[in-house]
């Protein structure tokens, strides 16, 4: 049987801990303990029965009380199973920064943390590289440095890429 355990928000991890010593103490018939991410406030207990899951939580600092009814795995599952998500950022792309002290700056991507689903970008704007870590979240890509490789390839190919200059300078193009 799977509860839900309210706990206080950003206590979850010392709710969690506490928890499992006691169940571990007791010899509890309590099989898992976990934080779902994304999740404040709410501790997953796996128990074999309903007493078990109350006798470990209960009086304990930080636990507010267990949700009435249980919850199959098919409900959770989205909140304990990591997500994997296609990222479109790589390192070298140029991005502008949408949230948090540097909006709207630009910048270039120098790492990558798939895992914590975070950048570590450059500042372009800035006289010294800053090393500034973001949430992917936060950032939208404006140029791909694969793209401008690209597209200087196909200019020196063509041959068309002075011609095309030439006529932008003569009013050809807008």
């Amino acid at each position: 049987m799977i509860f839900i355990i309210k706990v206080t928000t950003n206590k979850e991890e010392r709710a969690l801990e506490m928890i499992s010593d006691r169940a571990e103490k007791k010899s509890l018939k309590v099989y898992s303990v976990v934080r779902a991410h994304g999740l404040k406030g709410y501790i997953v207990l796996e128990s074999a029965d309903r007493e078990s899951a109350e006798e470990a939580v209960f009086n304990l600092p930080y636990v507010k009380g267990i949700i009435g009814k249980t919850v199959s795995y098919e409900e959770i599952h989205s909140m304990l199973e990591p997500k994997v998500e296609e990222m479109n950022i790589e390192i070298g792309d140029i991005v502008e920064i949408m949230g948090q002290t540097f909006k709207g700056e630009q910048a270039k991507v120098t790492r990558l943390d798939k895992q914590k689903e975070e950048v570590v970008v450059s500042l372009l704007g800035a006289s010294v590289p800053i090393p500034v870590t973001v949430k992917i979240d936060n950032v939208k890509v404006i140029r791909r440095e694969s793209e401008e490789e690209d597209d200087d390839d196909d200019e020196k190919k063509d041959g068309k890429g002075d011609d095309l200059a030439e006529l932008s300078e003569l009013g050809g193009f807008d």
